[in-house]
């Protein structure tokens, strides 16, 4: 998983504009909606709930809002419709395997959207299943500040977590670490590592992919990242996922 981490810096930098936006509001809105709807309202007896808001403050998303999301997923106030999550899968630029998770009213707008984000940009619209089998889904667990590996390594296995990655920059100029596990596991070990006095900023659910493509062109790695421009600017889209590493030469070009 180390040869994501460079990219994932240039994610996480990517997420901080982006939270900025008032459609990333829109996102979050209905990933809250969502958990209410699956899980009930209470954030404490609901940990995908509680990673939603977790996430939501993060960027700013304001409590008014937050609790307003919350009424409409138990049904309590009007004005959304039946939102539902659905998995697309395609390929990019380069045979790159591409996995998003979208949560939509509408899931004809949502693929006729994704269908022209995928040509326009040297890719195309998959059926369900020709990608995932090339991903995983993990919890993931991200620390930040100054980290004993030693002391991690030793403590994270405890928990039961899979493996973890030394990061050299979680946030501006913070280093930290990410943990792997699997999903059913992801609500124990975060209360086991916060116990065990670990600082979290970020607890998810991701796509790791199980093999990636080692992307040499920077005309291909422009086009990939427009790509995945466009399908993020998608209402619908939550999460975008791709198998690609970056090498050197081109992430000194892209970045």
């Amino acid at each position: 998983m180390a040869g994501h981490s460079k990219w994932a810096n240039i994610k996480r930098q990517k997420a901080r504009v982006d939270s900025k936006r008032g459609k990333a509001f829109a996102k979050f809105s209905r990933e809250i909606i969502v958990a209410a709807k699956q899980g009930g309202g209470d954030p404490d007896g609901n940990f995908q709930l509680r990673t939603a808001i977790d996430k939501a403050k993060v960027a700013g998303f304001p409590n008014d809002n937050i609790e307003r999301a919350i009424a409409k997923g138990c049904g309590s106030l009007a004005g959304e419709g039946d939102i539902e999550s659905i998995r697309y899968e395609g390929y990019g630029p380069g045979g790159v395997a591409v996995l998003i998770e979208a949560l939509t009213d509408n899931r004809n707008r949502a693929a006729a959207d994704l269908r022209t984000a995928f040509g326009k940009n040297g890719g195309n619209l998959g059926e369900t299943g020709c990608v995932g089998w090339m991903f995983d889904h993990k919890g993931v667990v991200v620390l930040t500040g100054e980290i004993d590996e030693e002391a991690l390594l030793e403590d994270a296995l405890e928990t039961g977590a899979e493996s973890y990655e030394m990061v050299e920059e979680i946030e501006e100029d913070t280093p930290g670490a990410e943990i792997y596990c699997a999903v059913a596991d992801l609500e124990t070990i975060s209360q086991t590592l916060r116990q065990k006095g670990f600082v979290e900023s970020e607890v998810d659910m991701r796509w790791i992919p199980s093999n990636t493509v080692q992307v040499e062109d920077t005309a291909i790695a422009q086009s990939l990242i427009k790509m995945i421009d466009a399908l993020e600017d998608s209402d619908d889209v939550q999460s975008v996922t791709a198998n690609f590493e970056f090498s050197e030469a081109v992430l000194s070009e892209v970045a």
